[in-house]
């Protein structure tokens, strides 16, 4: 049985929640393991992909903050979605997937989840075209469909420290608890051997990174609207 990080960090500010997810990537090498975070947040904000341009994006959403994700995709409205993140260190299996392996693996990952709650959910087989810049007005090829609507998407960054995914499952089905939702995926996990997880509490080096990223970073304007 192999072992593999899960990290509940609760609700954090838009700047936090990216900065701690990117905080988690430089450090994959040294954690060694994958990485299960979830994460909600304490205002509604919307993230956008790493390389959209901010006075595009700005006019799509009234949300604020506006914080861009170190991630590619589109925007990303935040008011009552379940987030998650997971990170693989470069020595991982996953690292060496193409991204359309990586992304459908995710999605699939999510959808045996769902299907353990009794959601019939599925893999879009193709892409509907969406409103540009916007990440939940169509889907792309492998994004989860309930009732031929989006309901998870994510994006990718890979790295020589590792990789990271971060999603969205938004709106949550009604009459799902999210605690279910995330004991779900920790049973859904689609490892090989099967996966022992263990809690993880960042430590001060850490959680001090996340927090200068998010101050230096992500909450400054100059950084959001560097493009």
């Amino acid at each position: 049985m192999s072992t593999a990080w899960l990290l509940d960090s609760g609700s954090g500010s838009a700047a936090f929640n990216m900065a701690l997810d990117e905080a988690l990537l430089e450090a994959a090498p040294s954690l060694g393991r994958a990485v299960l975070r979830f994460y909600s947040w304490t205002e509604r904000a919307a993230s956008f992909g790493y390389f959209q341009k901010y006075a595009q994006v700005e006019a799509l959403t009234s949300l604020r903050p506006l914080v861009r994700r170190p991630t590619g995709g589109g925007l990303v409205p935040h008011e009552a979605d379940w987030t998650y993140s997971l990170v693989f260190p470069a020595n991982h299996s996953w690292y060496g997937l193409r991204a359309a392996q990586s992304y459908r693996g995710a999605h699939s990952w999510i959808q045996n989840a769902f299907c353990r709650l009794g959601l019939a959910v599925e893999l879009a087989p193709c892409r509907c075209k969406s409103q540009a810049g916007q990440c939940f007005s169509g889907y792309e090829q492998s994004d989860l469909l309930w009732r031929g609507r989006k309901i998870a998407g994510a994006a990718q960054r890979r790295t020589r420290e590792g990789l990271l995914i971060q999603g969205s499952v938004q709106p949550p089905p009604v009459g799902l608890a999210r605690a279910d939702w995330h004991q779900a995926m920790r049973a859904a996990a689609p490892f090989d051997p099967p996966v022992q997880w263990l809690e993880f509490s960042p430590e001060p080096t850490l959680h001090n990174r996340a927090l200068e990223l998010a101050a230096a970073k992500f909450a400054l304007s100059a950084y959001n609207r560097k493009r």
